[in-house]
């Protein structure tokens, strides 16, 4: 798909013409060349699109759970197969670093379609009391429209799309104006391993495509993964038309180091918590909240460990920060660490673009201390390799510091004593929190409290509703 000026979009099971004229070009953030182009779908585009997806309704939503299960663990196994392929094919648009980008647009995708694939085969739709007088029937919500971003398009469409698939659901996809190569290849994939025409659709485009689907009457429910701003707005234009939203939204989290840590661990741990995917990731803890008697020596050990790290070609290996998505992007961030500057905060690592890239969209990591809780770099999401660090004294002000914000996505606490530190997590007023750089499983719900969500977690239940049957038992 790379090299390509593609004009098509994948509605109905087959590769269908857009109705829109209008193109995307994708743009390496590694070198800045053009990559490929895309249709810029219009209102008439997604509209074909949930007309399919409407017509296949009856037909998946009747369909025995098993049914569904096994079409689901084929799309697993035939991702699979190609999940290098869908790793650089995300990489040439987006600019993430290999290493991440083979875990997260490809690993984890395999392991959300093969969860859901279970959960649809374990699904009742029917659940009747004990005296046989009522029956909860749970049935699918009807299409869906699911808009993703950009920073890790497959395992974002995977956690998405998986449970909507195994609830019942068909769906349109819009995915990022960015990255919109790798959906449109998911939807071929899923034609080809047999789902039924028009249970996937794929519409690529920008703003107006995803207007178009909060809009479109075909479309019953919408599940985005997006900026706090974008989200509001798809809120309230859904709120409007009576539409369920569920939504995962931005995210200034914080990673909470108690007296006890291990920075040993933390420096091990500490890029994969703070700053993944060169800190384009929602639940990235740009806050490391420190012990102050100690803050010198974890300010030492973050500094240390940005500074080793390799900035460079996100397709070599040894690679830990890559470029930025985009220039703007990339003026956004250095905006940031500018204001930074001017509100009296100190930049102690980084802050420039690196001498060793002349070409992409590039900033060295950054450290920012001396930090006051109002400035703009401690309460706003960056979404860039800039971390503040600021002190705590003891564990009930490293919770005010750390709920000190409009956010709540994610969390860390890292300390030796982990009844201590999950005394500590369950105070902050956040949905998803690591205990010492644990990973959560496939199955673990995501919730975003205060400005970080709405609708409660994507999972199966989202996309049911509930009918309720009263009767004479029989």
């Amino acid at each position: 798909m790379i090299g390509q000026r593609h004009r098509h979009l994948h509605i109905d099971g087959r590769w269908q013409p857009a109705d829109s004229q209008e193109k995307l070009d994708l743009i390496d953030p590694a070198t800045e060349q053009w990559v490929a182009s895309a249709p810029d779908g219009n209102a008439a585009d997604v509209a074909t699109a949930a007309a399919a997806a409407r017509r296949a309704l009856p037909g998946w939503s009747e369909a025995p759970p098993e049914d569904r299960a096994d079409l689901i663990a084929a799309l697993a196994d035939g991702f699979d197969e190609r999940r290098e392929e869908f790793a650089r094919l995300v990489t040439a648009q987006n600019g993430a670093v290999i290493s991440r980008s083979r875990r997260t647009n490809g690993t984890r995708p395999v392991a959300l379609y093969r969860h859901h694939s279970e959960v649809a085969r374990a699904f009742e739709p029917e659940m009747v009391d004990t005296a046989g007088r009522e029956i909860l029937r749970r049935e699918p919500i009807g299409v869906v429209g699911i808009i993703i971003p950009w920073n890790a398009p497959q395992s974002l469409l995977a956690h998405k799309l998986a449970p909507a698939l195994a609830a019942g659901c068909t769906v349109v996809v819009k995915p990022a104006q960015e990255t919109p190569l790798d959906s449109l290849r998911i939807a071929e994939l899923a034609a080809t391993v047999g789902f039924p025409p028009g249970v996937i659709n794929v519409v690529t485009g920008g703003r107006a495509t995803g207007a178009a689907i909060v809009d479109e009457p075909d479309i019953d429910m919408v599940s985005f993964t997006g900026s706090t701003g974008a989200g509001r707005a798809i809120a309230s234009r859904a709120g409007r038309l009576l539409k369920p939203v569920v939504a995962e939204l931005g995210g200034k989290s914080a990673a909470v180091l108690l007296d006890d840590a291990d920075l040993e661990l933390f420096s091990e741990r500490l890029i994969a918590t703070c700053l993944p995917n060169t800190g384009q990731v929602c639940y990235s803890c740009t806050r490391v909240v420190a012990p102050r008697e100690r803050f010198d020596e974890v300010l030492a050990v973050v500094t240390s460990t940005l500074a080793a790290a390799k900035v460079g070609d996100p397709l070599d290996p040894a690679t830990t920060f890559g470029p930025l998505v985009s220039a703007a992007q990339r003026d956004r961030v250095q905006g940031y660490i500018e204001s930074a500057h001017s509100e009296g905060a100190k930049v102690v690592l980084g802050g420039k673009r690196p001498t060793t890239t002349p070409a992409g969209y590039y900033v060295e990591p950054t450290v920012i201390i001396d930090v006051n809780h109002s400035m703009r770099v401690f309460r706003e999401e960056i979404f860039g390799p800039v971390l503040v660090v600021v002190p705590h004294d003891g564990d009930a002000d490293a919770v005010r510091i750390a709920n000190d914000s409009s956010f709540g996505l994610g969390g860390a606490v890292f300390g030796v004593d982990v009844e201590r530190s999950t005394e500590v997590a369950r105070r902050m007023q956040t949905g998803r929190i690591s205990i010492n750089g644990e990973a959560h499983s496939v199955s673990a719900p995501s919730q975003g409290f205060k400005d970080s969500g709405i609708g409660g977690s994507i999972d199966l239940h989202s996309h049911l509703q509930v009918k309720s049957i009263a009767r004479f038992p029989s």
